[in-house]
């Protein structure tokens, strides 16, 4: 007699959700049948590549992570173009747009997050796109072949990677950004003067310490007035201004919210049959945009789901790399450091190469690397693992190589 297995239904078709359900497969592959409604009319794909497709580095089907077929693979009904619209918590069962009821017995919410469009004049202007998606990718690209300039806004990660997409493109670019370094999250000032420096030699125009106060035009975005008075032109305007958690479908059905999803170290919401995992959620107060958080949380989340309920999720420290194809930029940990700190810095102006590592008590807690990245991954497990660098100090900036070579060498001649 065959045992009805319990139903599994995933909201997000993204990067968290469906990492949850390759780890749940791989630990309990016969628990659950399993639903999964995504937004997007494709399988599941590699958000962070996209700025490689929109340079035109890649193309849409080498960044699929998970094609269609791999759902039918494993089982997966997948209802792709159909989000969810409503969660009924009480009959435990979801409704999608088009109408489809799939009841649950746990319920997985990985509806990430959406991007925020500054409220200025013209906001709502055609030509003017957020970069979240490879349907913001197409739109872009199609703009590119048509309008001669563009306006990127915003100088974190995304709008550089979309600044420089669209200039490989061969679109004359003004990346705008309210502080007067960029990437000023992720770098201290030194490292952001070479990275602008780079970007400016590619073709970029910079305006730094400058605020969008309305998009102008008629049928169609012309041009971003700025603060100053000034006028950029531009045929197409990239928002790129930061994220904030998709929650809405969560909270309408009475989950308990803050900035994000409320999740305990198992990635339970507040209804002990609802997880959520990835961009919407928040943990201890902190929100998540980065994937390495997210990878572990869909380990954490997917033990309890496969009931093998003996994980817990601890947020860790994060690695930033800039994927701008000719810049290697890394940073991580405490990279501005403060009371009770200490530097050690390299330049050398010759190579383009600057390294800053921060320490305190003995233990590297913080390091930005630009030109030369390769030891990033190196520096980030000896941030994380708290390592005593006290006898690698003298030769730390030298790298993980050199380093392991000179406590080689140093052996040797003690024996």
């Amino acid at each position: 007699m065959s045992t009805k297995r319990a139903r599994l239904v995933v909201i997000g078709n993204g990067m968290a959700g469906i990492r949850t359900v390759e780890e749940l497969l791989q630990l309990a592959p016969d628990l659950y049948d399993i639903s999964v409604f995504g937004t997007e009319s494709y399988g599941n794909y590699n958000r962070v590549m996209l700025s490689l497709l929109l340079s035109g580095e890649k193309q849409a089907d080498e960044i699929m992570l998970n094609p269609t077929a791999w759902y039918a693979e494993h089982g997966i009904t997948l209802h792709a173009g159909d989000p969810v619209v409503e969660i009924d918590r009480a009959r435990r069962c979801v409704r999608s747009s088009s109408g489809v009821e799939v009841a649950y017995d746990r319920l997985l919410i990985a509806t990430g997050s959406q991007p925020i469009v500054l409220p200025v004049p013209g906001c709502d202007l055609p030509g003017v796109v957020c970069f979240r998606g490879i349907d913001d990718v197409e739109r872009m690209v199609e703009a590119a072949g048509i309008y001669r300039s563009a306006a990127v806004i915003g100088g974190g990660l995304l709008g550089i990677e979309a600044a420089n997409g669209l200039s490989r493109r061969g679109m004359q670019v003004t990346l705008i950004h309210r502080s007067h370094v960029l990437l000023n999250q992720q770098l201290n000032d030194d490292a952001a003067r070479l990275l602008a420096r780079n970007l400016q030699e590619r073709g970029l125009v910079l305006r730094l310490d400058a605020e969008t106060v309305a998009l102008e035009g008629g049928e169609r975005v012309e041009g971003v007035r700025l603060a100053d008075g000034s006028r950029i032109d531009a045929g197409l305007v990239v928002m790129a201004v930061g994220v904030r958690p998709e929650i809405a479908l969560a909270e309408a059905s009475g989950i308990h919210c803050g900035r994000g999803i409320v999740v305990d170290d198992t990635l339970q919401t507040y209804d002990p049959h609802v997880y959520a995992v990835g961009e919407c959620v928040q943990h201890r107060k902190v929100t998540f945009g980065l994937v390495a958080p997210v990878w572990e949380q869909a380990r954490v989340c997917a033990a309890h789901l496969a009931r093998f309920g003996h994980r817990r999720y601890c947020a860790a420290e994060t690695a930033t790399r800039l994927k701008v194809t000719g810049i290697d930029l890394y940073s991580a940990g405490d990279f501005i450091g403060g009371a009770g700190t200490e530097d050690l810095v390299m330049r050398d102006p010759r190579r383009g190469v600057y390294k800053r590592l921060v320490l305190r008590d003995s233990r590297l807690v913080g390091a930005v690397l630009y030109g030369d990245a390769k030891d990033g991954g190196w520096y980030f497990e000896l941030i994380c693992e708290g390592t005593d660098i006290a006898p690698l100090r003298d030769r730390l900036l030298f790298g993980q190589s050199y380093c392991q070579s000179s406590i080689a060498n140093l052996a040797g001649v003690a024996t």
